[in-house]
């Protein structure tokens, strides 16, 4: 019996570590085998590397945040706000660095008013993201003048530009994304700091009685997960070519259905930036298989919807089953 159930947990491990994976890998087969010619083509991978962008950096910083047993859903608004920002920087005569950084700065200052209200006005994550939620949307109408902020072209524009036109082996936004993806994926996994995330998701009050300082690493971590939707931000623009007050509209729950689906536990204490990533690449490839297939947008609905509650429910089952 003993050794039964250490057998038991590596098989449990091992489909924490590789679960996400296989599911991209099984997705893609059958899209792949349905529509070969079109879903393989370079063109068509480039795409869905592009359109996974902003989902998977806005992701990792909600893996840290979902880790950490909170919760953002004020994300796409976040997003929205930078778009508007950065382009009206540019207009105002910043250079694209500038207006670039000025957006994410505003993304971060909105995570830190999420964090200090969290953590000195002891309100919950869930009321809090969902009222800022509201707020920052409206700040990006009101700056906006509730329409497209135009700007002249620059090389903000080229982030994500295909190979074909801009001669990179991969648009830059998306060795971007990959870049911030490894920088806090080191974070997590070598830093004290990366183990107090952990901590506190698992176990607040054992943190606190380790000596973590829970709420100063709660406030970083939400300027983090903002500053990293604000980054989404500045590759939404990229996309998009101008300021957008009403775009990213319910993008949050697509950054936190890819936690969800890369393994991260809506419980805290779990959670990976590999895993996230491949939650957001699956999420591409259905939309995208299903585009080529014909479907109509009620059926790729229906499709991602369907795939976040069985993510949520192995979930679920998996933290019984530890118990």
């Amino acid at each position: 019996m003993s050794a039964e159930k250490p057998t038991a947990a590596r098989r449990r491990d091992w489909l924490n570590r590789f679960g996400p994976f296989l599911g991209l890998l099984f997705v893609s087969a059958v899209f792949a085998s349905l529509r070969w010619e079109t879903f393989t083509s370079w063109v068509n991978i480039e795409i869905m590397l592009m359109n996974t962008t902003v989902v998977a950096i806005a992701a990792f910083g909600m893996t840290l945040i979902i880790i950490s047993g909170g919760i953002d859903l004020s994300v796409g608004s976040t997003i929205a706000l930078c778009t508007v920002v950065v382009a009206l920087l540019l207009n105002a005569g910043w250079g694209p660095l500038g207006a670039a950084l000025g957006g994410t700065g505003v993304a971060a200052l909105a995570g830190l008013v999420i964090g200090l209200l969290v953590t000195r006005v002891k309100l919950t994550p869930f009321i809090v993201t969902l009222g800022m939620m509201g707020i920052l949307r409206g700040a990006a109408k009101g700056l906006a003048d509730q329409k497209m902020v135009r700007t002249e072209k620059t090389w903000l524009n080229d982030l994500l530009a295909l190979s074909s036109e801009s001669g990179q082996v991969l648009p830059i936004g998306v060795w971007l994304t990959l870049g911030a993806g490894l920088m806090t994926a080191g974070v997590l996994r070598y830093t004290r700091f990366g183990r107090h995330v952990y901590a506190i998701g698992s176990n607040v009050d054992t943190a606190r009685l380790c000596g973590v300082r829970v709420a100063t690493n709660r406030v970083v971590i939400y300027v983090l997960g903002a500053a990293f939707a604000g980054l989404a931000g500045v590759l939404q623009f990229s996309y998009i070519g101008s300021g957008d007050p009403t775009g990213a509209n319910g993008m949050e729950l697509d950054v936190i259905a890819a936690v969800v689906i890369g393994g991260g536990s809506l419980s805290g204490g779990e959670g990976t930036v590999l895993g996230s990533l491949i939650g957001a690449l699956i999420m591409t490839v259905v939309d995208n298989g299903c585009t080529k297939l014909g479907l109509p947008d009620w059926v790729q609905d229906i499709v991602t919807g369907g795939i976040i509650v069985l993510a949520v429910t192995l979930d679920r089952l998996r933290h019984r089953r530890g118990r």
